[in-house]
């Protein structure tokens, strides 16, 4: 039997491989996860991004969320609207990002029986591990939302057996999770009858969205007690009681699905950002990663070490190629330290770029560029109309240009004014003081 190995580019990332070396298929992989003791936790993505943030973050497998893709690729609700090409081709993208095993939203298999099969397929082909189909009707519903409705008893069992034949064709392993949401639309009862009819059709793992309560929970994990049973822990409020992986576990669950966590607090990120922005902000360096780990996260580095052992004698390096702000300005100021802060062991950076600075005052007149007005700081402090502080950093007096890059509601002072004003006076001053458009207080000192 031959080795098939999987190759894909995926820089910042780390390779799947099994004991004797050899890269696993993801569904070898996943089932690995599933043949492995405890229970297992997979978050939610929803681009290739949030699926290499999974990895990174250590996680055995992940899953995509419908939700997420359609909220994200389209901007529009989970109501159907997303087209099983844009699925599929969104996938691929997600599982060429990252190497960990992913279980794929397949939906309702986007049709009948036959599509189902078309579906498993073209998820085999996107690289996927596993794959979730439903038993609800089309158009499609959001689980834990309103207007559910589901196939026949005799349809849902259909779609899944065709699953399994897609998967022979294919001569995948795909690992199958069946759902039901006939919990909502019809009754607990009627949601363990199918799940168990799922189980003996060939799924490989089970699934009742929207159960109610911690006794519905049990009596499904004691349904078929050999297939693994699969949970949905809903952020934010959904029908489903919130537990704890080992109240989970007890109960017998194996996965554990974190549909909304990335999304939500992905929205609240950019929202908070948006909102420092309007009120003539950057967001605090605290708020967001460096530059440099922007960089590390999306595999610059990886892919530049990479890119060396194909160098020519002609060709240039990234660090060879363009312009060098070092070169142009021999006093450029690259990062200013954020200080007071104790929220880490390390200080957060500001990157600026290039910036003019303000040299005219020299005390001694000598014309040293570290002199005089450099030797000053100006010290920038927002506190937000809440009353926390948001911000408290101090510069070198002369980087003008560098304060308007990190609080751009001061680009309209004339800050170098204030300081031909003050810089004479020995000690501190207070050179202004007022409310952004947010309410926010913004001062600046100089020390």
């Amino acid at each position: 039997m031959g080795v098939v190995v999987f190759i894909h580019p995926s820089y910042g990332g780390r390779k799947s491989e099994s004991e004797d070396g050899v890269r696993s298929s993801p569904a070898t992989s996943l089932r690995r996860v599933l043949d492995s003791p405890g229970i297992h936790l997979g978050p939610a993505c929803f681009d290739a991004l949030s699926a290499k943030l999974v990895e990174r973050a250590g996680f055995e497998f992940c899953f995509t969320t419908g939700f997420g893709i359609s909220a994200a690729r389209l901007g529009l609700p989970d109501t159907g609207l997303i087209s099983y090409g844009e699925m599929v081709n969104q996938g691929q993208q997600i599982t060429q990002a990252a190497s960990i095993p992913v279980i794929g939203d397949g939906d309702n298999g986007y049709g009948n029986a036959m599509n189902v099969k078309r579906t498993v397929k073209g998820y085999i082909r996107a690289g996927f591990a596993g794959i979730i189909l439903e038993d609800q009707v089309s158009p499609k519903a959001c689980g834990h939302t309103n207007g559910r409705k589901v196939v026949s008893r005799e349809e849902a069992v259909m779609k899944i057996k065709a699953a399994v034949d897609a998967r022979k064709e294919s001569g995948s392993d795909i690992v199958i999770v069946a759902r039901t949401d006939s919990r909502q639309a019809v009754s607990l009862e009627e949601a363990l009858w199918r799940s168990r009819a799922l189980a003996d059709a060939g799924a490989d793992v089970v699934f009742i969205d929207a159960l109610a309560s911690k006794e519905e929970m049990k009596a499904f994990c004691e349904v078929s007690p050999m297939v693994p049973k699969m949970a949905n822990m809903l952020e934010g409020g959904g029908r489903t009681p919130i537990l704890s992986p080992i109240e989970l576990e007890d109960i017998g669950y194996k996965l554990v699905a974190y549909p909304l966590s990335l999304m939500g607090v992905s929205i609240r990120a950019m929202q908070d950002a948006l909102l420092a922005i309007k009120g003539g902000r950057i967001p605090s360096p605290g708020s967001m990663p460096s530059f440099e780990e922007i960089k590390e996260i999306l595999g610059f580095n990886t892919y530049y070490e990479e890119e060396k052992r194909y160098a020519t004698k002609t060709s240039q390096l990234p660090s060879e190629r363009g312009y060098s702000s070092e070169s142009n300005n021999a006093y450029n100021i690259q990062r200013i330290y954020q200080e007071n802060r104790n929220q880490s062991t390390e200080d957060p950076v500001v990157e600026v770029l290039t910036p003019e600075v303000y040299n005219e005052y020299v005390a001694d007149g000598s014309g040293g560029p570290f002199s005089g007005i450099w030797s000053r700081k100006l010290r920038v402090k927002i506190t937000g109309r809440d009353g926390f502080e948001k911000l408290d950093i101090r510069i070198p007096a002369g980087f003008l240009d560098g304060i308007t890059n990190i609080v751009p509601a001061l680009g309209g002072v004339n800050i170098k004014a204030l300081l031909d004003d003050a810089v004479s006076e020995v000690g501190g001053k207070q050179l202004l003081d007022f409310s952004d458009t947010m309410g926010d207080r913004i001062q600046v000192f100089l020390e």
